[in-house]
């Protein structure tokens, strides 16, 4: 199934912006993490069609789904 993938802050440096990425069906977010080499402990919002998830959601044929890292400051 075709989904795509769109990356935030640092998780573009090496990678891309957006992409359209083939993954077998019943994959999660936590599948594509690793597909990817984002460590989890780094995640910090995911959004499947502009709606927050959790890392075990099933990605659907022509979903989008965005990764953002944890931001720090003060």
């Amino acid at each position: 199934m075709k989904i795509s993938v769109k990356l935030f802050a640092y998780y573009r440096t090496g990678r891309f912006s957006a992409a359209t990425k083939e993954y077998p069906p019943n994959t999660c977010v936590r599948d594509v993490l690793r597909h990817l080499q984002i460590p989890e402990k780094d995640l910090g919002i995911v959004l499947i069609n502009g709606r927050f998830v959790e890392l075990e959601q099933t990605l659907k044929e022509g979903d989008e789904l965005s990764l953002f890292p944890m931001v720090g400051g003060g």
